[in-house]
């Protein structure tokens, strides 16, 4: 099962809204098969790994191990648990039960009821925290939330600033922290900014110092006061401006029209989890960061503290919790699991 995560652990970034998976096929305590879901619309791990298999024959006579239950729908790819039956394998180790409603429990039951042995519940805890992002989705009906800022030595994520200073970011971190920023972006789905970032900092919000897919693009902007000029308007990449004045698709920029309200940060999540957005990673400024926390909608927090200070400024936001503490160079990295999430 520890292979099967280690397999499945090959799709980061590629499955969404997919899990990530990954399967082992075992004969005599030998492994003749193994394989993971590549690509989102491709292939299921449990195909690749059956296809795998040189002598097919053997298949009557092995053990399939999977992290997370086979799938008993059809989606995108026809139903795994029909192909297991039909290749006739006896014996089907399974880590974790899928949380989506489509499948949840109904690919096991299928397996039984074809006389297939199955045993479920098999290094649980690791399999659902593989795929935290789709157990997120399909058990709160939101996406899997990762707060991200980089503050100062003294506790401040900015200058305050004039109308006389240039756009661009007051950097902080050291350059390895930000090519594991463009990491965690290939990582998610999603990458969330308020208005104040786009017009202080024009990020790109994109991948540039790291192979992969560019998250979507999603700015609250409530009355469109981005310029058209601005980096994140450039139709590079997917784009959503949510805002309270119009419906409009341009390109690759999409306006979504939505009312803001107290209730607005679950009006945003709601459409993002209609969106199948299984993952947001949120760069904006103090006041979005503090919303996100003080309604408790996050999930991780991933928190920079660069080598500089700032004298004064805008201070950073807090979360009341034990970190665990990382290096990079100069710089310290704090991951915040929310506890009241677990």
């Amino acid at each position: 099962m520890q292979r099967c995560i280690e397999l499945a652990l090959n799709g980061t970034g590629k499955v969404a809204p997919n899990p990530m998976v990954g399967a082992v096929i075992v004969y005599n305590g030998i492994i003749i098969g193994e394989g993971f879901h590549k690509a989102f619309g491709q292939a299921h791990a449990e195909v690749n790994a059956i296809n795998s298999v040189k002598d097919k024959a053997l298949l009557r006579k092995s053990t399939l191990y999977v992290n997370l239950e086979p799938c008993s729908h059809i989606g995108k790819t026809p139903p795994c648990s029909d192909l297991i039956v039909d290749k006739s394998i006896p014996r089907v180790v399974i880590g974790t039960i899928d949380p989506n409603s489509v499948v949840s429990g109904k690919g096991i039951e299928k397996l039984r009821n074809h006389g297939v042995e199955v045993l479920v519940g098999i290094l649980e805890p690791g399999c659902k925290k593989l795929n935290r992002r789709f157990f997120t989705y399909h058990t709160q009906q939101r996406p899997y939330i990762i707060l991200k800022w980089a503050q100062t030595k003294d506790g401040f994520i900015d200058k305050i600033r004039d109308q006389n200073e240039p756009i661009g970011v007051n950097w902080i971190s050291n350059q390895l922290s930000l090519v594991l920023v463009h990491k965690w972006r290939a990582q998610e789905q999603g990458i969330l900014v308020g208005t104040n970032t786009v017009l202080l900092d024009n990020p790109q919000l994109n991948v540039r110092y790291w192979e992969g897919n560019a998250p979507l693009r999603i700015i609250l902007d409530r009355n469109l006061r981005i310029s058209e000029d601005a980096s994140v308007l450039d139709n590079t990449s997917p784009t959503l401006i949510i805002n309270e004045k119009k419906n409009e698709k341009l390109k690759k920029t999409e306006y979504y029209k939505l009312k803001f309200c107290k209730n607005e940060l679950n009006l945003v999540l709601n459409k993002l989890y209609k969106r199948q957005i299984l993952s947001i990673l949120v760069e904006g400024g103090k006041e979005l960061l503090e919303s996100f926390i003080n309604q408790n909608l996050w999930d991780e927090a991933r928190v920079f503290i660069g080598d500089r200070t700032f004298g004064n400024g805008i201070t950073a936001p807090i979360i009341d919790q034990k970190p665990f503490e990382y290096k990079i160079l100069n710089d310290r990295l704090n991951i915040y699991k929310n506890i009241l999430c677990l």
